[in-house]
């Protein structure tokens, strides 16, 4: 899986209109919640959901995204489908309850 990373807005934007479903991973590297879970996130998106892109965003390197979507936690996992976010989930994400999230509309999508 080729693992894209985001710095600008715009770029954000890009892969965001450009994928028909894209998983945002982000965080910053001196989280230890992050480094753990990130390899986690992206198992579960390459085995159960392989249309689904995979995007990991620094938000040390891309401070203008983490201000024009209001992140204030880490991580914090965005799922767009067809362009709209549809799933946020931060600081404490469990695993089950967001792989059933995605499930429900990577359903109705593909």
């Amino acid at each position: 899986m080729k693992i894209e990373s985001p710095i600008s807005f715009n770029d954000f934007l890009k892969i965001a209109k450009s994928n028909k479903a894209v998983c945002f991973y982000l965080s910053t590297p001196k989280c230890n919640v992050c480094k753990v879970l990130k390899p986690k996130v992206i198992e579960i998106i390459e085995t159960e959901f392989p249309e689904i892109n995979f995007c990991y965003v620094d938000l040390n390197e891309a401070k203008e995204i983490s201000g024009q979507l209001s992140i204030f936690s880490v991580p914090t996992i965005l799922v767009y489908f067809e362009t709209k976010e549809t799933i946020r989930a931060s600081r404490n994400v469990h695993l089950e309850e967001l792989r059933e999230q995605i499930e429900r509309y990577y359903k109705l999508i593909f």
